[in-house]
């Protein structure tokens, strides 16, 4: 039998027991530790994992014998907990936002860096059927030259959680929550390029973010100018009133073509991804495809080989003092 990864899960809520179950069923990992506040959310995570040991605190978790903690805990608790568990040598795979601004996310990295211990964040868009061979079409220019990239991300829902409200717990609100999504996506299918410039608008209620800072904004629109003058239009937002559950996509053009994600009939989790020439579209991947436990899962993989600092969590930095920029 292959190795196994012996791991802690701190935060099993929802989105944390979706992580775990991924791990546990692609047979890379044993859930070896739970730490979370919500008895509730503990009980239904023990279930999963019924040899697991439940601890009364992160601390508590850290001393385990481990090869790795997965974080879901919520976002005020994300670069702390990190750094902690990196400090102790062990690897970590945390949900966005890895800290609520760019100085959180620098210091985690360093941790990692320092620690030479690999550094995984839950961008799990990336991990989408076919989107790799997408980046891979538009670094080879299949495209042509890239010029635009038009990205949305709008939810007709918000979060249910009082902390996701409050900007000292959560460092912001759908740009944190969504948006990072659709600027890491862009970057990372653009093969990271330098982001000039960015010029946002935030609104809390549709009134300017700016007249409320002390509030998270439920709705942003920003164009961002990356080298090659390539211009990046990206829309998110909670609680807006679009007829579905959910508008998510991200189009890139090029002067040989175009590629397009979308979500099918308002779904969070379906998509298709089709490539544009003219008026004719190419169906490249659809619907059903489990990817949202895929990054967790790759981590651990890559975890199994090395142990060691990835150079591509420098990236993370990047992201996070663009997502700063919004709110500059």
């Amino acid at each position: 039998m292959s190795r196994r990864l012996r791991l802690g899960f701190a935060g099993v809520g929802w989105i944390g027991r979706h992580r775990m179950q991924a791990l546990l069923d692609a047979g890379v990992a044993d859930a070896v530790g739970i730490a979370d506040v919500d008895e509730a959310c503990v009980a239904e995570a023990s279930t999963l994992a019924p040899g697991a040991t439940v601890c009364a605190s992160f601390e508590e978790l850290l001393v385990l014998d481990l090869d790795g903690v997965v974080i879901a805990t919520p976002s005020a608790g994300h670069a702390g907990q990190a750094i902690a568990a990196l400090e102790r040598g062990l690897p970590v795979f945390c949900q966005k936002p890895l800290g609520r601004n760019g100085d959180e996310v620098a210091g985690v990295v360093e941790a990692a860096r320092s620690a030479d211990r690999r550094l995984g964040v839950d961008l799990s868009y990336r991990h989408l059927a076919g989107i790799a061979e997408v980046r891979e079409a538009i670094q080879r220019g299949d495209l042509g030259r890239i010029y635009a990239v038009e990205a949305v991300f709008h939810n007709a829902y918000g979060p249910g959680k009082p902390w996701f409200y409050e900007r000292s717990q959560s460092g912001g609100g759908c740009v944190i929550d969504l948006g990072i999504h659709l600027v890491d996506l862009a970057l990372w299918l653009l093969g990271h390029p330098t982001v000039r410039g960015v010029d946002s608008r935030c609104f809390v209620r549709g009134v300017p973010l700016r007249e409320t800072p002390e509030a998270v904004e439920d709705y942003a629109t920003a164009r961002l100018d990356l080298e090659g003058d390539i211009a990046v239009d990206v829309a998110c937002s909670w609680n807006l009133p679009i007829g579905m559950d959910a508008e998510i996509g991200l189009r890139v053009f090029g002067t040989g073509g175009g590629i397009g994600l979308r979500n099918v009939e308002g779904s969070f989790y379906d998509f298709m991804l089709e490539r544009f020439d003219g008026r004719q579209r190419t169906v490249l991947s659809a619907p059903p495809d489990a990817w949202g436990g895929r990054a967790a899962v790759a981590w651990a993989r890559s975890l199994l080989d090395s142990p060691g600092y990835d150079a591509d969590a420098d990236g993370l930095v990047e992201l996070a003092r663009v997502l700063d920029r919004f709110y500059a």
